[in-house]
C-alpha cells in the first residue's frame, strides 16, 4: 500500500456527490426487501419528521468515548463526518478530504474541501483536523479510542486546506479507520471551550444539526440548512427511547414511528405478514459471543475456560434464540471483515470432556458464576439456554440482566465474570477486531473485556497492522485467532445478520454492514 504514490483526483466527487452522505463505514450490504427505494415524485411529505424507536437510550454522543454502536448510530454520518467515508461496497471515497496521497510508507497527505462549517460556526480547515486528533491523542483526554490512533505521532498542518499525518510505523488499515465514527471531525471552538459538553451536545460538520437529548426519553436531531453537500429530505429525525419490543413493533404498524432498527428475532413472521410494515435484512460485520474475564478466578484458570467452552451447545442457540437469523461463527471476526479465515476452528460440543477438564482444574464438585448480559431479549433468552446448557456439568450460573449503559459500565470495569457480548466492526478490516478485543492495551473500555493479555497475541496483532504484504497480513490473523482460541477467551457464537422493520410510509434508508442507519436519502409518503 504505502509502496506506490497514489491519489484519489477531485474529478471523483462530481460522481459521488450524491451518494457520499449516504455512506458510512462497512462494506457491501444487499437488503432482500426491495421496497426499501424512493417514493413517487408528489407522495413526499414536506418538513416531515422520521421518527426511530430504539431499545435503549445512548450513552454518550462524543465520539472519542462512545464505545457502542447504538450511541454512535445517533451521529455517524448525520451530526459528524471525518475526512473520508466507505461507500456501499467497502470502497473508501472522499468526504471532508478532497483527495489523498501516500507521500510514502509513514505519511498521508490530505487536501481539504475548502466550502465546509461547522454547525456552532467555526471554520474546517487543517486546524480543525489538528485541533481533533490532538485532543483524542492526548493522554490527559482520557480517550478510550487513543489506542485506535496510536500509530499517529504527529498531525502536521502544511496549509490552510492541507494536513499531513505522520505515522511510527506502516499502518496498512489507516484510511479505514479514519472512515469510522472514531475518525469524526470535531468543532475545534467547543473543543477549545467546552470539550466536556461534547458528551450530551455534539457539534460536527453533518448534513443533521443536534437539537435536543431529553435523558431516558429521546434525542432530536434537524436538517442542517447550511450544510455544504445536497441537504436530507426530511427536516428533523427523533430517536425515541421504547425498551418493549412489542411497543415499538405496535408503534411502526400504527404509523406513529417509521424504523425500528433493533428487532426481535421473535417476530419475523408477524412482520411478514403485516401489511404496514416491511423488513430490511443485510449481513453484519457484527459477531457474538460468550467471553471470560480471564482475570477473574475460576475463570483465570484455562481448563474452566475450556469446560465452559465444551459444554455450550452453539447450533442450538442459533436455532432455538435466534430463529437462524445470521450465521454460526467460528471466531471473533465476521467471514466478511478482511482477515477472517474459516480454518479456525472453536471447541466441539463434548460433555464428557467438560466434566473430565473441570475435575482437573479441581472443580469435580461444581462451581459458581455469574454471567452478565445487556436487557435485549434474545441475549436473555441466550442467557437462560447457557444456564441450562452449563447445569449438564455442574456449573451453577447466576445470569445478571442489565440496562445497556449499566452493562457497558460493568464491562468496563471488569466486574463481571462471564458475559454475552457482540463486536460490530466499524471498518471492515481485522485489526479493528483484533486490536480493540484482545491486545493488552485494549483492557477495558476500549473492548478487551475479556482482560486477556498475552505477550505472543500483542506481538502477533501489531505485526499484522504493519504488514503491507496481504498474504502475509492474513496468515497473521489466522495464527493469532488460533491462539485466541487455545487460550479459551472466549466462545463464538454467531455472524450477524441486521434487521431493521419500517412503515411502508418510508423508503430511502439502509443499514449498513456496522449497523449504522443511513437517512440522508429517507422520503416519508
Amino acid at each position: 500500500m504505502g509502496k506506490k504514490r497514489r491519489t484519489v483526483k477531485k474529478g471523483m466527487l462530481l460522481v459521488l456527490i450524491g451518494l457520499m452522505l449516504v455512506i458510512a463505514s462497512a462494506c457491501s450490504t444487499k437488503p432482500t426487501s426491495s421496497n426499501v427505494g424512493v417514493a413517487k415524485k408528489g407522495e413526499e411529505k414536506q418538513g416531515a419528521t422520521l421518527t426511530v424507536v430504539r431499545l435503549s437510550d445512548a450513552t454518550k454522543l462524543d465520539p472519542h468515548f462512545i464505545t457502542d454502536i447504538p450511541s454512535a448510530n445517533i451521529i455517524y454520518q448525520k451530526v459528524y463526518q471525518g475526512l473520508v467515508v466507505p461507500d456501499k461496497d467497502f470502497k473508501i471515497q472522499p468526504l471532508l478530504a478532497k483527495e489523498w496521497t501516500v507521500v510514502n510508507d509513514t505519511t498521508w497527505e490530505f487536501k481539504l474541501r475548502d466550502d465546509v462549517t461547522f454547525h456552532d460556526g467555526a471554520p474546517f480547515n487543517a486546524e480543525a483536523v489538528k485541533a481533533t486528533f490532538d485532543r483524542l491523542l492526548d493522554p490527559n483526554t482520557g480517550s478510550p479510542q487513543r489506542e485506535k490512533f496510536s500509530m499517529i505521532t504527529e498531525v502536521k498542518v502544511i496549509d490552510e486546506y492541507t494536513v499531513q499525518l505522520l505515522l511510527a510505523y506502516p499502518y496498512a488499515p489507516l484510511l479505514s479507520i479514519l472512515a469510522s465514527q472514531e475518525g469524526s471531525i470535531l468543532s475545534p471552538k467547543a473543543i477549545a471551550e467546552n470539550p466536556e459538553g461534547l458528551a450530551d451536545h455534539p457539534v460536527g460538520t453533518g448534513p443533521f444539526v443536534f437539537e435536543e437529548w431529553k435523558s431516558g426519553q429521546e434525542i432530536s436531531l434537524k436538517k442542517n440548512e447550511n450544510y455544504w453537500g445536497k441537504k436530507p429530505t426530511i427536516e428533523r429525525v427523533v430517536f425515541k427511547v421504547v425498551p418493549e419490543d412489542a411497543t415499538r413493533l405496535a408503534m411502526i404498524e400504527t404509523g406513529e414511528a417509521h424504523i425500528n432498527d433493533q428487532v426481535p428475532v421473535t417476530e419475523i413472521e408477524r412482520i411478514e405478514a403485516s401489511d404496514k410494515m416491511d423488513l430490511y435484512r443485510t449481513e453484519g460485520l457484527a459477531v457474538e459471543y460468550v467471553g471470560f474475564n480471564t482475570k477473574k478466578k475460576p475463570l483465570d484458570d484455562v481448563k474452566v475456560r475450556k469446560a465452559i467452552s465444551h459444554a455450550i451447545e452453539r447450533e442450538a442457540i442459533i436455532k432455538g434464540v435466534y430463529n437462524n437469523v445470521g450465521t454460526l461463527a467460528n471466531v471473533a471476526m465476521s467471514p466478511k471483515v478482511n482477515g477472517h479465515s474459516d480454518k479456525v476452528q472453536p471447541y466441539d460440543y463434548d460433555l464428557n470432556e467438560a466434566k473430565k477438564l473441570l475435575k482437573e482444574a479441581g472443580y469435580g464438585n461444581g462451581l459458581k458464576i455469574s454471567l452478565l448480559t445487556s436487557d435485549r431479549k434474545e441475549r436473555i433468552n441466550m442467557a437462560e439456554v447457557i444456564q441450562s446448557q452449563l447445569k449438564g456439568i455442574g456449573v451453577t450460573v447466576d445470569i445478571q440482566v442489565m440496562e445497556y449503559g449499566a452493562y457497558i459500565e460493568m464491562a468496563n470495569k471488569g466486574e463481571h465474570d462471564l458475559f454475552i457480548g457482540g463486536w460490530g466492526n466499524a471498518t471492515g478490516d481485522g485489526d479493528y477486531n483484533q486490536y480493540n478485543l484482545f491486545h493488552s492495551a485494549s483492557q477495558g473500555p476500549a473492548g478487551n473485556h475479556f482482560y486477556y493479555s498475552n505477550p505472543e497475541v500483542d506481538e502477533m496483532i501489531e505485526a499484522a497492522r504493519k504488514e503491507t504484504d496481504e498474504a502475509k497480513r492474513l496468515d497473521l490473523y489466522e495464527k493469532v485467532m488460533q491462539k485466541e482460541i487455545d487460550d479459551a477467551v472466549y466462545i463464538p457464537i454467531r455472524n450477524y445478520e441486521h434487521m431493521a422493520v419500517h412503515s411502508k410510509k418510508v423508503s430511502g434508508y439502509w443499514l449498513n454492514a456496522a449497523n449504522y442507519l443511513m437517512i440522508d436519502d429517507v422520503v416519508i409518503k
